[in-house]
């Protein structure tokens, strides 16, 4: 008996490791699939095709291990047409191979029935699913304070196979980053986020909570990771994928050696250190981007105590008299629906993060 390496079809080939295809990133996979198999079954009608969305081999973040889950040939075909998506569709259910570069290509996991995973729709209707808005059509200051990054990374971030409008790639540009008052804004959100608690991984201690220490560090490490892709205008992707992204982007001084220190300090005087350093760099970085008048990038005393603060605050302030923008100078420095909400079932599901509208009532 012969097992498929991703889909056994007998329950006595469960647990067997049979070889498989070898590993090549799906942006690379889907290339050829778009290729070959793909789009001879919509010759002749304007569309776009591309790997956006979810997932790690949207990121390029995809290895080996990610085949054994929700991974293989998939696509988003969008059509001009929206007419035509019954018929494309109907042509791809009946026409796609069983497998592409030995890969299945209807396949499932978890609670999704084994299937193709070429989705043919239009983009106006699969930004409304994915994003809870149609951003071709603009995006307003509430729309962008809604929108989590993961999400905004999901639809600039893929591999596109074929734009024959244009429209796809326009749309990309659009959403690439964000308008400049509302960097502006972000970053001071999230500079006030720092400020909000550094001062708290000595005075844990103080009181014996070296746990307490601990967590509070760790809290200020991811901050300070989503700082600095802010201030490199990237978007952060969620948990998983945030070192992923924050080791990849250009480093000018030894802040993820900072960062690392803190993580995996003995004490608090070493936490501290580290943390103290790892401010300085970032002080250092939002002085660079000339977004905002200079301030010193020494750390001190926080008031009579010796705990070692940047005061994050002043560079929040810093940014915040730049944002000229009335709506968003209306709003307490809370920052975007990232910077509000932690939980990762909210920020994937776009009926869920876009109820949470009356945080931004100001506008």
């Amino acid at each position: 008996m012969q097992c498929d390496p991703v889909s056994p079809a007998d329950g006595a080939c469960q647990g067997l490791r049979v070889p498989g295809p070898s590993f090549v990133p799906a942006a690379e996979l889907n290339a050829g699939f778009y290729a070959a198999a793909v789009r001879p079954l919509i010759d002749g009608h304007r569309h776009a095709a591309a790997l956006l969305g979810w997932g790690s081999d949207v990121l390029g973040y995809d290895t080996e291990r990610s085949t054994d889950h929700g991974w293989g040939p998939r696509l988003l075909v969008f059509l001009d047409a929206e007419s035509a998506v019954p018929e494309c569709a109907a042509r791809l259910d009946a026409g796609l191979p069983e497998r592409f570069g030995g890969w299945p290509v209807r396949f499932g996991w978890d609670e999704v029935a084994p299937r193709h995973h070429v989705t043919v729709t239009t983009l106006s209707a699969w930004l409304t699913g994915f994003l809870g808005i149609d951003a071709t059509a603009g995006m307003s200051t509430l729309d962008w304070l809604l929108t989590p990054q993961q999400r905004l990374l999901g639809v600039v971030a893929g591999r596109v196979y074929a734009d024959d409008s244009g429209d796809l790639r326009q749309l990309r540009e659009l959403l690439r980053w964000y308008p400049d008052q509302l960097w502006r804004w972000l970053l001071a959100c999230q500079w006030h986020r720092v400020a909000g608690e550094e001062a708290f991984v000595v005075r844990t201690t103080e009181v014996g909570d070296e746990a307490g220490s601990a967590v509070v560090g760790a809290r200020l490490v991811r901050d300070l990771m989503r700082l600095a892709l802010l201030l490199d205008r990237r978007y952060a992707p969620y948990g998983k994928w945030l070192g992923t992204a924050f080791a990849r982007m250009p480093h000018p001084d030894d802040l993820p050696q900072h960062l690392s220190d803190a993580l995996h300090a003995g004490g608090a005087d070493q936490r501290e250190a580290a943390l103290a350093a790892a401010y300085r760099a970032l002080a250092v970085r939002q002085n660079a981007t000339g977004l905002a008048e200079p301030l010193d990038a020494g750390t001190g005393n926080y008031h009579s105590r010796s705990a070692q603060v940047l005061r994050a605050d002043r560079f929040a302030e810093a940014l915040r008299v730049t944002v000229v923008d009335p709506g968003l100078r209306s709003l307490p420095l809370i920052g975007s629906i990232d910077q509000v909400v932690d939980s990762t079932a909210v920020l994937a599901e776009p009926r869920l993060y876009r109820r949470l509208s009356g945080l931004f009532a100001g506008l």
